[in-house]
């Protein structure tokens, strides 16, 4: 792998952590997590950038993540929404696969104020 870093960016939201990978002062990846009520993590999307997958770049961030987690919230529950492709990693690190649910989605179309979409009878 390249001489790849990792840094921790803080947030004005206390309860959003991020973390960039560096190479030739470019950013190439990130990762987030965000606190949630009743001591429980959600690990938030990862992106790494398209000419430099499949390099160990996810694995990266995502290691220092469980670390940070690790280190600083023993007791809470992380949780996350991955793509299959993520999958086995997760599995790797003790998750257990939940259901499986189904991405849709739909084009926002600015036809009439929400009060004039629908009819409520008094």
């Amino acid at each position: 792998m390249q001489d790849i870093s990792i840094l921790y960016v803080p947030s004005n939201a206390r309860e959003l952590h991020s973390w960039i990978a560096i190479l030739n002062n470019e950013c190439v990846g990130n990762i987030h997590l965000q606190l949630e009520p009743n001591k429980q993590i959600k690990f938030l999307d990862a992106w790494v950038h398209e000419n430099h997958r499949r390099q160990g770049i996810f694995r990266k961030l995502w290691d220092t993540r469980w670390s940070f987690v690790q280190q600083h919230y023993k007791g809470y529950k992380a949780y996350a929404w991955c793509k299959p492709m993520s999958l086995p990693l997760l599995l790797e690190k003790g998750f257990t696969e939940g259901d499986n649910c189904v991405y849709v989605e739909k084009i926002i179309e600015d036809t009439k104020p929400p009060f004039e979409q629908c009819f409520v009878s008094c």
